[in-house]
Parts: C-alpha cells; structure tokens; sequence
C-alpha cells in the first residue's frame, strides 16, 4: 500500500489526461481583471440586463414551485418550444420527445455529445483558432483532435488541408458557425465540402450554434442539419445563453437524430441529472419571442461591434470584421510585441482592459496565436466608451 501510495505522489495526483490542457485561460482573465480593476472584454457575458419578459417568467416558475428535478432531458414546455422554434426559423420538424436534449449548457452540451459518440482512439477534425473547450473535451474522451487552419484575415480554410485531415479514424468534426474567436460565419460552398466529406468518411458532424442569431452584414447562418444528407448525421448544440443574455442560467441543448439523442441523455443524465428547473420554464417563454426581437439583437451587436472596431483601428491595432457572434480578434504586431501573454498582462495591468490572448485558441505547440488577441463586445456602451478612454493611453512603437 505505501509504494502505492508513493507511486501516486510521484506521478500527481493529476490524471494523464488532464495534464494535457490548462483551465480556461477565457474564465482567468475574468479573475485577473477584476484583480486588477479592468474593464473586462475578454469573457463574453453581458454587463447589461437579461430582457424583462425572461426575468418575469423566471421568478414567475420560482414562485409557482417549478423547483423540484424537471424530466432529466428536459421539461416538455422547453423541448416544445424549442422544436417550434426550429420549425419556425429553418422549416424542420423535429420531434422534442426524441430529438432534444436539455443541458447545463451548451458547455456540457458539447462533452456530453461527445462523451456518447467518441470513443478512446478516434480522431476529431477541430477548425483552428477554435474555442478553447473543443481541445479538451476532445482530450477527455480519449480521442485524438486532428486541427485545420482558419487563415486571417478572412480565416478561411484550405480545401486540400480539411481533405486531407479525414482519415479511417475520424469519427467526427466540430464546426462552430458563427465562430468564436474569429466572427466568421461558414458560407453554403465550405458546408457543402464538410457535408461531402462527412458523408464520404461516414463522419458525424457536431455544430456549435449557440451564436446562430447574431449575424450581420446580410450575412446567413446556415444550419449544416439542413443540407442533404446531414440531418441524421449532425448533431446541433445550442443554448439560450447568447440568444437571450442570460449565461448564468446554464440551459443548452442538443438537437441529433433519435438514435444518438438516446446516447446523449444517457451521458446527460450521469454528467448533472439536469438544467434548473425554473429557468427550463422561464426559457420557454423566451423561444416565443417574434422575429423582430432577433432583428433587434444582431442591430444591437452591429452597433457595439461598429463602435470597437473603430476604436481598436485607431488605437492601432490591425482587426478582423466579424461577421457574426461579439468578438474581434486583433492583431498587436503594430505596436511591437511578439508575445500575446505578455501583451495581454500589460493591457490589463498597466491600461486597465482586459482581454484574451490569442493563443489560448490554438494548440499549445502552435505558434500561430501568438500575435493575436481577442475582445469581446457584448456590453453596455459606457463600459465600451471607457475602454475606448483606456485604450488612448496605447502608443504604437
């Protein structure tokens, strides 16, 4: 038993697996920010209210004792409305009694997808720079990630690189559209290549679209479950998060075929029993919202997202327009630094705004993030305009 013991404090007490990545660089910077008294641009939640018929509706289920374990994958009213929406926006039935999965999240939504689907010796294609989650969850099943450049600016992808990432082994690829870090929002032709492919390999495609509303430009999300062939092969991840300014409340879902929606609840149901009760209610009533409360959204980001553009451009930074989601990725090469740590640790500690750096993005052997940083723009204007004050006390080398 002591050279057990021994045995395990020589080698950590961490697993093989979670030596592999490090927490979230995204939800640190939060941390570091508030040590630090900066403005936080760098976690994407908004500084403003949740709009007042979800707030209403939520403490309305409070106090109408909604407050006990709903149906594990979710309450009907939810999986109800959320079909509705689906049929409403893309003219698809789903069925919500087979179909949908309510999670803690469209976080837990994304593991537990791939918890039911992965399995230890895979490999799954990650388009790169990619939100930080997908590495680890990957890494987490035992699979192995397999990453494809979105090259700046447009952040585009080589045709002949995605061919050549599938192999015998792929079991699934993972596209965020619109995409966190970069706002690109993947056009008909790239989906159809990933569809070709998926279908060619027998690969499952897993669609983060927790951004599918804020677009802008007249741009289109397109759902790649639309495209033939897809619909049983693609399994969308979603939540209300983004959609109505509530990420604290935890409620995502994942949308598949019968068959995998089976596999997902049973990881579901082991990973957290369930999302909160109360808020499933109050989520309900937030898929009722009309089109123009959507319309009304993607203006409300243009402005914010028009407004820090601007900013950052004649702070100097080189920037990328985003098309879709609330982040602009920046690139600080202008101002002489080669180090998006470094240069980060500086915005906040010395101007007082806080953002992410870049290479949290990409593969920790990579070094394609290294001149890049992220901020996001989902807040008030005068949190904006106060990092815009900020940011004047930057001088370019």
């Amino acid at each position: 038993m002591q050279h057990v013991i021994q045995n395990i404090r020589k080698n950590g007490y961490a697993s093989v697996k979670a030596r592999q990545f490090t927490e979230s660089v995204i939800r640190e910077m939060s941390r570091i920010a508030a040590a630090h008294g900066a403005i936080n641009l760098a976690q994407g939640f908004p500084d403003f209210p949740a709009p007042e018929a979800i707030k209403h509706a939520a403490v309305k289920a409070v106090m109408e004792d909604h407050n006990q374990y709903a149906i594990t994958w979710g309450t009907k009213g939810l999986r109800d409305a959320i079909a509705a929406k689906v049929r409403r926006d893309y003219g698809v039935a789903i069925d919500p009694e087979r179909q949908l999965t309510v999670c803690c999240g469209a976080t837990e939504g994304m593991i537990a997808t791939l918890l039911a689907t992965v399995n230890p010796g895979d490999e799954v294609i990650i388009f790169e720079p990619f939100y930080e989650n997908y590495g680890a969850d990957v890494i987490l099943c035992g699979a192995t990630p397999k990453y494809v450049s979105l090259t700046p600016p447009e952040f585009n992808f080589s045709r002949d690189e995605l061919i050549a990432a599938f192999s015998d082994k792929t079991k699934a690829i993972i596209i965020n559209t619109p995409n966190n870090p970069t706002g690109k929002v993947f056009n008909r032709d790239e989906l159809e290549l990933i569809a070709e492919l998926c279908i060619k390999h027998d690969v499952l495609a897993i669609n983060d679209e927790i951004y599918e509303h804020i677009l802008y430009d007249n741009v289109m999300h397109i759902p790649l479950w639309t495209l033939p062939g897809m619909a049983d092969r693609t399994i969308a991840v979603n939540s209300v998060s983004k959609t109505f300014s509530v990420t604290g409340w935890r409620i995502g879902y994942v949308q598949a075929s019968p068959e995998i929606t089976e596999s997902v609840r049973k990881v579901h149901d082991f990973l957290t029993v369930g999302a909160a009760a109360p808020l499933q209610v109050a989520a309900a009533e937030a898929f009722s919202f009309g089109p123009e409360y959507y319309a009304g959204l993607a203006g409300f980001y243009r402005e914010r997202r028009d407004y820090l553009l601007n900013v950052l451009q004649k702070a100097g930074f080189n920037c990328v327009k985003p098309q879709g989601a609330y982040y602009i990725m920046a690139d600080i090469t202008p101002f002489g630094w080669d180090d998006d740590v470094a240069f980060t640790k500086y915005l906040t500690s010395e101007i007082g705004v806080a953002v992410v750096p870049g290479s949290s993005f990409f593969r920790p052997e990579s070094a394609a993030g290294k001149n890049l940083i992220r901020f996001c723009f989902c807040k008030k204007f005068e949190t904006l305009r106060a990092a815009a004050d900020r940011l004047e006390k930057l001088k370019l080398k």
